[in-house]
């Protein structure tokens, strides 16, 4: 047995490992700047020595991020973010070829969820890059003690960075959190048109149906339900948008979505997906509006935007149509089809999001992770944004990758739009 068969580790089966090296080695032809960071990691081994805890979805994306941050010289450990999203192909290649512990398994109960984040926990992390917020909620509510351990953490998505303004909120954030969600080559790219393409993926393999000729109503018009909004489109859908924000609801009307509150959508659609990081959007009242058959999905972080449970007591059984497809039989007579158990549709019936956008998001996290080491000491406690020559620095990596070329500006151009004495 080699050491890496050796690790404490819970993962499905590891005889896929082969698979699973397939699956990283395409996605990483896609991850270009991810791979540049790599190579300086490997050489310059800005976290040597550091304990680090990644939850994340164990995605073969996710595996090219865990592959930089061991380059970079930490002692990793990597848990799922989500009990439908882990490949377990990639998870068994991180055990026993690259001698990453991980615990992850596609479908895993609550249960066993939460005793993996605990047994990551007890490594005494002192990095922890969190995706959802429940790794530094556990921290804060049930383990304080290891407070005290940690340099500081980073936050990827939407949901989990609203959770860290609640706790700094609260005076419960005393250590540094960067809020990666909040860079521009992560929001711009990653939500709007990962999710925006992921999600519809999501759907039509969990369905197999076509789109063009749909309603379908996107509740909430932030990065990500613009980006869905727009592909729909793309596909010939008809889209309803429903928001809370009249701007952002103004703005949809703008763009030449219908907008309307969600109980007056509901009657006139035939998909609805949630993508508001909040809680029951799609509540008891919202099922019995709906037109037979109408299936509804989530594209936000957990599964309590729609509320299964009310959607449960209102109906008469549950059938599982096809895999990730379930047909509740209202007690009104109609269906409601629910899609990935109201989890994230994108990784729970596909694959997640593109890996040519993962490679700025997970660029974002590996830098960040560098940027608490280096930093150390010097930064405030709260949350905390990566400088913004950051954010170029990997636009400018990603367009050089790509092929593509922009303009500078000239030394009299930069003093004339720094300056406030020229005019008309």
């Amino acid at each position: 047995m080699s050491q890496s068969q050796a690790l404490v580790h819970d993962v499905s089966d590891l005889s896929l490992a082969s698979l699973g090296a397939k699956r990283i080695s395409w996605a990483g032809l896609e991850m270009p700047v991810l791979k540049s960071i790599k190579e300086r990691f490997a050489r310059e081994k800005p976290l040597a020595g550091k304990r680090l805890l990644a939850c994340c979805h164990v995605t073969a994306e996710t595996a090219n991020l865990a592959l930089t941050l061991q380059a970079a010289g930490c002692q990793s450990v990597l848990i799922a973010s989500n009990p439908l999203s882990t490949q377990d192909d990639v998870a068994a290649y991180l055990v026993k070829e690259a001698g990453i512990p991980v615990f992850a398994r596609k479908g895993e109960s609550i249960e066993t969820y939460i005793k993996h984040l605990n047994t990551a926990l007890d490594t005494l992390p002192e990095l922890i890059i969190d995706d959802g917020g429940d790794v530094i909620a556990t921290l804060i509510q049930e383990r304080k003690q290891q407070i005290k351990h940690l340099i500081g953490s980073t936050e990827e998505t939407s949901t989990g960075v609203q959770r860290l303004r609640a706790m700094s909120k609260d005076g419960l954030l005393p250590f540094p959190a960067i809020a990666v969600n909040d860079s521009q080559t992560k929001y711009l790219f990653d939500n709007r048109y990962g999710t925006g393409q992921s999600t519809l993926d999501g759907i039509m393999r969990a369905t197999n149906i076509l789109l063009a000729g749909k309603t379908i109503t996107i509740i909430g018009f932030g990065w990500c339900g613009r980006g869905v909004a727009s592909r729909a489109r793309g596909l010939g859908a008809k889209v309803i948008i429903c928001e809370i924000d009249p701007i952002k609801a103004l703005e949809a009307a703008m763009e030449g979505f219908m907008v309307m509150p969600i109980a007056e959508a509901c009657p006139h659609s035939d998909i609805v997906i949630t993508l508001t990081g909040n809680k029951h959007v799609l509540a008891a009242e919202h099922f019995t509006l709906l037109k037979d058959g109408c299936m509804v999905c989530n594209a936000g972080h957990f599964d309590i935007e729609i509320d299964l449970v009310a959607l449960a007591e209102q109906s008469l059984g549950c059938e599982e149509l096809r895999p990730f497809t379930q047909c509740y039989k209202h007690k009104n007579g109609k269906s409601v089809i629910v899609l990935g158990e109201g989890r994230l549709i994108n990784l729970a019936a596909a694959e997640g999001h593109p890996p040519a956008v993962m490679d700025l998001s997970f660029a974002n996290q590996a830098l960040a992770a560098e940027y608490l080491v280096k930093q150390y000491g010097s930064l405030a406690v709260g949350i905390q944004t990566l400088p913004k020559h950051l954010d170029y620095e990997l636009a400018a990596l990603k367009l050089m990758a790509m092929g593509v070329g922009y303009d500078r500006l000239s030394a009299d151009m930069e003093s004339y739009i720094e300056s406030w004495q020229s005019g008309t």
